[in-house]
């Protein structure tokens, strides 16, 4: 059964823990979405659902491209696309070691349940080619017009961080004008993300669902 209430997220615990328990139906996830919560699944525990003080955001016009990811993005023999392999993509993601972190967040049923999502049209991926040889992508969910990325991957250098790029680009040609990326990362501080409160992300959240853009076909 879906999750029909989530609790407010401004009264989410310490942690940022707003709930615990549930499941990863679609409709589950859509609610969650919607008022800017996400599932981060910890093993032994119930499924926990998060919405942090301090939220990790990269505003499209403080996107900073360092010198030499622009010299790499213009002599790259990598080539972009949007939505051609999003099982692949979050398969990759899942795989992808992470420094200081043992195992991994994506599980056989978060796979499953963002498979699903995409193919209901919610959940998508930006993928990165060698020929055709997946060499990176990202992952995130869309909805109202809103995007959260979720997860990357690369097997080459900055294959990843042109996919992301790409992703940018496409969102951006679509209206949009920021990307919710959860949790601010070093490697994404260096594009220009940062963290702004909880309340400011809720109220922009809630202001670019408004507008009602449609970012993908």
């Amino acid at each position: 059964m879906p999750i029909v209430a989530f609790p407010d997220p401004r009264h989410a615990n310490p942690e940022g823990i707003v709930a615990a328990g549930g499941d990863l139906h679609p409709q589950s996830l859509l609610l969650a979405y919607r008022q800017g919560i996400f599932p981060w699944p910890v093993e032994g525990l119930p499924l926990l659902w998060f919405c942090p003080a301090q939220r990790g955001v990269l505003l499209f016009a403080d996107l900073h491209i360092p010198r030499s990811l622009a010299r790499a993005r213009r002599q790259t023999t990598l080539h972009c696309s949007i939505d051609a392999a999003f099982p692949s993509v979050i398969r990759a993601c899942a795989a992808s070691p992470r420094p200081q972190q043992d195992g991994t967040w994506i599980t056989a049923e978060i796979i499953a349940a963002y498979t699903r999502l995409h193919r209901l049209g919610v959940a998508h991926s930006a993928e990165a080619w060698s020929g055709t040889r997946l060499v990176g992508g990202v992952y995130g969910v869309a909805i109202d017009g809103a995007f959260a990325a979720e997860s990357m991957f690369y097997r080459e250098p900055n294959a990843s961080k042109l996919a992301l790029l790409h992703l940018i680009d496409h969102l951006h040609s679509r209206g949009l004008d920021w990307l919710d990326i959860q949790m601010l990362t070093p490697h994404l501080a260096r594009l220009g993300a940062t963290a702004i409160p909880r309340d400011t992300f809720l109220a922009r959240l809630q202001h670019t669902r408004a507008r009602g853009l449609r970012l993908f076909p």
